[in-house]
């Protein structure tokens, strides 16, 4: 969050210098706000729009938060996480996806899925590491729905 508030005032000072020398050519918009809110996470790859719940496995949550997938993951070096690609736009998943601003249900324990079934290791920046071996996905779908 430091690195974006350094930003913006970077960009700020940067067009208020370009105002006061009255001959900018460009123009600068920053536009700043909240993030769009995916109470069960982001897909790992570009357009990043909001995975359904059972697409991560429980290791991808902390305390039921969701600790990030994409350009803006920061996780701990070499993470890996379980993920069931059935759930996946890319691979034909038509499902409901959760909407703009929908909070996760509190009846779905999101770091502690009962019987979660996936079916590959992603590590957070969409780079797959193949299946998971040992029946690790097998005709189940994702995350125990209540």
């Amino acid at each position: 969050m430091n690195k974006l508030k350094y930003f913006a005032l970077a960009v700020a000072a940067g067009a208020t210098f370009a105002a006061a020398s009255g001959e900018a050519a460009a123009q600068v918009s920053v536009d700043i706000g909240a993030a769009p809110e995916c109470p069960y996470g982001y897909y790992d790859y570009a357009p990043y729009s909001c995975a359904p719940y059972g697409y991560y496995g429980p290791e991808w949550f902390v305390g039921g938060l969701f600790i990030g997938a994409g350009p803006w993951f920061h996780g701990p070096a070499g993470f890996r996480g379980h993920v069931d690609s059935r759930f996946d736009a890319r691979r034909g998943f038509q499902g409901p996806f959760p909407g703009h601003g929908e909070r996760p249900e509190p009846s779905m324990h999101l770091d502690h899925m009962n019987g979660f079934r996936g079916n590959e290791m992603h590590d957070g920046f969409g780079h797959g590491g193949g299946e998971v071996g040992h029946g690790g996905g097998e005709g189940h779908g994702g995350g125990e729905r209540r």
